[in-house]
């Protein structure tokens, strides 16, 4: 195996075949230290101490104009046309700094509170045990595709006001734009989006996205008609961060929370005393919901770019230079979580699953809610599951892991 300074080692990284466990990747990585992959201004982070201090760093930046090289799977400035900023996501919070990204995320805030997330829990209850239902009723389960899919999606859809007809085709761009997250190597082919179909994705959602936000009005009830209402001091959404805020939280809403809800039902198969819990405490929740975002987040690694030079023990990051923070590996960091191999949801929470300063995960409540109801339902309802295969078979994301399928066997849904 290359040795972790070798730009080799972090192509060994990011291959999908690698998904099934890539911790013993992620501990030879943090235990050689922070690496700049060759002679690039790429430099690959897995400590704790290291992640966390980047993503709290003034001068780390999100927008991709200060790196030193080209980002992103696809020129799509040249293919998009005059609603570049909006497809390529450039105009979402996402990729903004402060002050675009204050703003942003203030006005966006207003109509995405924590007092609306929590009165959507009756309804989260009703798709949860509407899903299993049919899972009954079929005589099969299978938790990604009958389970941790179809509840967020629908959560999702419904708060933004998105027709749930149009599930399969939102579907289908979302899981292709979710793979322009992931970082490129030239030696790792396998399960590469086509660029050319990354484009068509974007360009086919903001038209989708841009045909609604006409048809729909500011005094109505949904996500969507609040961003349009939603105004701070004279100021509003212009239509492309409109546009590029509604495919955010459709894709965050949904991308993220499948894997999360898929990666803690298989932790808690694999310990299934934790699962007998949770089937007669469903406050029990909490705790193994946070020690299932550290075990195995749902987003593996999240990019940095230094604005200026970032000081850093062993490393100095220079301007423009892109720091890839291994999260996984930071969640797993043995200075900070002892044992971290071992599931254990008597843990503190410390996990930077979400990240950390002002990026901090805008959906994480919605999320944890959402994963809440998922297990404590299926603990409750679903007696005696047992996995058919393990591991199971991983999608070939990197950036977002979780399993594609988890196909299991029960006696009874009740």
């Amino acid at each position: 195996m290359p040795t972790p300074a070798d730009p080799g080692f972090f192509a060994r990284l990011l291959d999908p075949a690698q998904r099934h466990d890539p911790y013993p990747l992620y501990a030879a990585m943090r235990a050689h230290g922070p690496t700049r992959l060759g002679e690039t201004p790429v430099v690959v982070l897995s400590s704790y101490r290291d992640c966390a201090t980047v993503l709290r760093h003034r001068a780390s930046s999100v927008e991709r104009h200060h790196a030193s090289i080209p980002l992103g799977p696809t020129p799509v400035h040249d293919l998009a046309g005059e609603h570049a900023d909006a497809v390529s996501g450039t105009a979402s919070m996402l990729f903004r700094d402060p002050p675009d990204h204050t703003r942003l995320r203030r006005l966006v805030a207003k109509a995405f509170t924590p007092a609306v997330v929590r009165t959507l829990e009756p309804r989260i209850i009703e798709i949860a045990d509407a899903a299993l239902d049919r899972a009954a009723e079929r005589g099969r389960l299978d938790v990604v595709a009958d389970l941790a899919y179809p509840l967020p999606i629908t959560v999702i859809c419904e708060l933004l006001g998105v027709p749930l007809d149009d599930e399969l085709r939102l579907r289908e761009w979302s899981m292709l734009l979710s793979r322009s997250l992931d970082p490129i190597s030239t030696t790792v082919t396998a399960g590469r989006p086509d660029p050319a179909q990354l484009v068509d994705a974007s360009n086919e959602l903001h038209d989708y996205f841009e045909q609604l936000i006409r048809r729909r009005s500011r005094s109505g009830e949904d996500l969507m008609s609040a961003l349009i209402a939603a105004e701070d001091s004279g100021d509003a959404l212009t239509r492309d961060e409109l546009i590029s805020t509604c495919v955010l939280l459709l894709i965050a809403g949904h991308e993220t929370t499948v894997n999360l809800i898929a990666n803690t039902i298989l932790a808690l198969l694999r310990h299934r005393h934790y699962l007998a819990i949770l089937g007669v405490a469903a406050p029990f929740a909490t705790a193994v919901i946070e020690e299932s975002l550290r075990y195995d987040p749902p987003v593996q690694l999240v990019p940095r770019i230094a604005r200026e030079p970032i000081e850093l023990p062993g490393i100095e990051l220079a301007a423009g230079d892109l720091a890839i923070m291994l999260i996984a590996a930071a969640n797993h960091d043995p200075a900070v979580f002892p044992d971290p191999t071992r599931f254990d949801p008597a843990r503190a929470d410390r996990h930077l699953a979400f990240g950390l300063g002002q990026h901090f995960c805008l959906g994480a409540l919605l999320a944890r809610l959402e994963t809440s109801v998922a297990i404590t339902r299926f603990a409750r309802r679903v007696r005696n599951p047992r996995l058919v295969v393990d591991p199971p078979v991983y999608r070939d994301h990197i950036t977002l892991r979780g399993p594609a399928a988890i196909p299991v066997t029960f006696t009874e849904i009740a």
